[in-house]
């Protein structure tokens, strides 16, 4: 059973400039996700897919590898996950590597762990399934939201009007940080968010946006609150 654990770190970044390797308590941002998956022991490869010639250079000075550098194609800002991921593996099939298991870690993930990544693939292997995806609840029912129509509020479920939130099924969205995935059936359907899905739930208190240099505020003051509870 091989397993590849994929980071994918473009050079550009609009919002939050050089984002994948701007530091993060003391540390590049990229360095938590790649020690993560380094100290997790159930990878054969961890890699870095980038653009950049910086970023490849911290990666491997973290301890991962770039043996190959990221298609202008899939170097712009519009370019997906997806189609960075299926360029990597077929690159490595090129080469004559094939993997069994991968993971998509995300270069801005510094709330990921390394005994994490090592439950995500051992529960995605047991459950025989196609893909694991760490999810949050969401903190409100979203069965209870309201919109804005013609500068009037409504309830956008109005059958849930009188719904006590505790009886509301609960709804979770994706944590953005990783994706664990069999190759065979990524590589079919050329993407992650489809088959046989299995969830990892996670607190809230360990997932934050990294949109913007407020979000990078929150998610470093979470970061140290965890580091003082431990």
């Amino acid at each position: 059973m091989k397993r590849v654990a994929v980071i994918p770190a473009r050079g550009g970044s609009r919002r939050i400039p050089k984002k994948n390797i701007k530091n993060f308590c003391g540390r590049p941002i990229i360095e938590y996700s790649i020690d993560a998956a380094l100290k997790s022991g159930v990878f054969d490869t961890v890699m870095v897919s980038t653009d950049n010639d910086e970023i490849a250079e911290i990666a491997e000075e973290c301890g991962a590898s770039v043996p190959f550098v990221r298609s202008a194609a899939n170097s712009g800002d519009y370019a997906t996950a997806n189609e960075v991921l299926y360029e990597v593996l077929k690159d490595f099939e090129k080469r004559g590597e094939v993997f069994d298991t991968g993971c998509l870690l995300y270069p801005t993930a510094p709330f990921v762990k390394a005994g994490r990544l090592k439950e995500a693939v051992e529960k995605l292997e047991a459950a025989g399934a196609d893909v694991l995806i760490p999810v949050v609840r969401f903190s409100y029912p979203p069965q209870r939201a309201m919109v804005i129509r013609g500068e009037r509020l409504v309830f956008e479920y109005p059958e849930h009007l009188n719904s006590r939130s505790q009886d509301l099924e609960p709804h979770f969205h994706d944590a953005g940080q990783f994706v664990i995935f069999k190759s065979e059936s990524f590589l079919k359907n050329r993407h992650l968010m489809v088959g046989d899905i299995v969830p990892m739930e996670i607190s809230e208190l360990e997932v934050q946006d990294l949109d913007t240099l407020t979000d990078w505020e929150i998610a470093e003051i979470k970061f140290k609150r965890l580091l003082d509870n431990k």
